[in-house]
């Protein structure tokens, strides 16, 4: 078998599958981002997400007010309080988004070869022969023949609560299609996903702005998710925006690629943006199912080579109504992992799932499983040689930590950093050991007020594998002097022993800057 293969240990004991895991309080290397809603909003279950392994909550404005999600947001702040642990907020956009309006809220029952008329005319109330929408510019964007999805949530394959659409003619504004399910819909708006057709809406609508300016900015958001992102010039604007609005100018930018034209410019969307989201419901619907798989193992490699997160969605879709996931779904999520995925992005299932802290907890050990068997090796070797040579003075700190730390199979790696950027270049190389990121604070000033930096570094970690940050006492900078250095060296280590990834006689790689020098040191603990 090549080298190239995914397991480490080839071939794998078949007794030792039956091993039980290994106890532990640490949570896996790769990251769960749960979007918080109606089943996950109380301060006691989100508590509960936070110690199962959320380390990013999701705030999905396609769903719910302003309101509502400033009410989670409290219960959020109030959640990490109480459990003592990080927690990073991303706010998703609803972007461009194509919905039938259904206003009565009344069910909608839709039959297998029957006709159904789309309508921009939102005076009409929808029913099973016509179902208005928010966009009149339908007609002109589809043809006959074209595909088009429909359903209050995305598409599954299993569901009862969608339908695929063939167009048949195109009347004035008026799209004609034949039903190709049956389905009943419910509610007052359903998601309409026209399949490869490129919609001339804007990427960032005025509602986007809106809630950016007034909800984002009140709230520190640490992550924007951008839906719907077709081009660069897109998280341009966006980054453009955020400029504006005082702190979130160090809000990080992760495009969410759900389309062909997301997919067709990926290279300078990546380039541009600080993440990827890899948004596999509406994907699903755009590719053939035979491509998506292709897709997803070449944006991860392409966002692990640059050092850029990568975040892969619609994992366990079945642990909405169930408290076990799939065979295929248990899979799905370990290759994700295999594959290089940084985190793994919960939607439905925390957000209006039955079971959301046990689909946190399940997710997460499939990942720490996963994890094990991650060929570290063949990966390093990738990630040196994509690099080339000659190496900037940072990427050659970076990979030479890691290299020490396999080598002398160090427990954990730590490393001091003010931005952040030094710690997520160690995480590049994905050591199979936890990376301690100890953020010092640096003080700044407005001209009006003194204030620290430091916690939007911190908590922007928690989006990358194998990142575990923890903030430093602003007394202590990030390049300082033996005696301080060694002060927090100490409080760090104390951290790392009460996660538990810290024992004795363990082996330390510590990188951290002594004046102007970067320097790498192995420490071995005493008893």
């Amino acid at each position: 078998m090549p080298s190239t293969n995914l397991l480490l240990e080839e071939p794998i004991r078949m007794s030792s599958i039956l091993e039980p895991s290994k106890s532990t309080f640490f949570n896996a290397m790769t990251k769960i981002i749960g979007t918080l809603g109606p089943r996950s909003e109380s301060v006691d279950v989100i508590s509960a997400l936070l110690k199962a392994g959320m380390s990013v909550a999701r705030f999905d404005f396609s769903w719910g007010d302003v309101d509502t999600h400033r009410h989670t947001l409290e219960n959020l702040k109030a959640a990490v309080k109480d459990s003592k642990k990080l927690c990073a907020v991303m706010l998703d956009t609803v972007g461009p988004e194509l919905q039938v309006v259904n206003k009565t809220g009344k069910e909608i029952t839709l039959k297998e070869n029957e006709m159904v008329t789309l309508t921009p005319d939102l005076e009409q109330d929808a029913t099973s022969d016509v179902l208005p929408i928010n966009f009149s510019g339908l007609a002109k964007a589809v043809k006959k023949g074209d595909m088009i999805f429909m359903g209050k949530y995305l598409f599954t394959g299993s569901e009862t609560t969608s339908v695929w659409l063939e167009v048949s003619e195109v009347k004035g504004d008026n799209v004609i299609c034949v039903i190709n399910n049956s389905a009943t819909l419910d509610g007052t708006l359903f998601t309409l996903h026209a399949s490869q057709v490129p919609i001339d809406m804007p990427t960032l609508s005025e509602k986007d702005k809106e809630i950016i300016s007034s909800w984002g900015v009140q709230n520190k958001i640490d992550f924007l998710s951008l839906s719907y992102t077709r081009h660069a010039e897109d998280v341009r604007q966006v980054r453009e925006l955020l400029s504006g609005l005082g702190e979130l100018s160090q809000t990080q930018i992760f495009a969410k690629i759900e389309n062909v034209e997301g997919l067709t410019h990926f290279d300078e969307i990546l380039q541009e943006a600080d993440g990827i989201i890899l948004s596999r419901g509406n994907l699903g619907i755009d590719l053939p199912p035979e491509k998506v798989f292709l897709f997803q193992k070449a944006a991860l490699h392409k966002c692990n080579m640059v050092g850029k997160p990568a975040v892969v969605t619609r994992v366990v879709d079945s642990m909405t109504n169930n408290l076990r996931p799939t065979r295929a779904e248990a899979t799905d999520v370990a290759n994700a992992v295999l594959d290089g995925s940084d985190a793994i992005l919960l939607g439905a299932e925390t957000y209006r799932g039955l079971y959301p802290v046990d689909t946190v907890r399940t997710v997460d050990r499939i990942c720490f499983e996963a994890e094990k068997v991650f060929n570290q090796d063949s990966y390093f070797k990738k990630a040196v040689k994509y690099v080339g040579e000659p190496m900037s003075h940072l990427e050659s700190i970076g990979s030479s930590a890691v290299r020490a730390a396999l080598k002398v199979k160090a427990s954990v790696i730590i490393c001091f950093t003010s931005s952040g950027r030094a710690a997520r270049l160690l995480a590049k190389y994905r050591p199979p050991m936890p990376i301690l990121s100890i953020v010092i604070p640096r003080l700044k000033t407005n001209q009006l007020k003194w204030s620290f930096s430091g916690a939007f570094e911190a908590r922007q970690s928690l989006i990358v594998r194998g990142l575990f940050p923890m903030l430093a006492d602003p007394r202590h900078a990030a390049e300082s002097t033996s005696a301080t250095n060694e002060s927090v060296l100490n409080v760090a280590l104390d951290h790392g022993k009460s996660l538990g990834i810290i024992k004795p006689h363990d082996r330390i790689v510590v990188v951290q800057k002594v004046g102007d020098a970067s320097v790498v040191k192995i420490i071995e603990l005493e008893d």
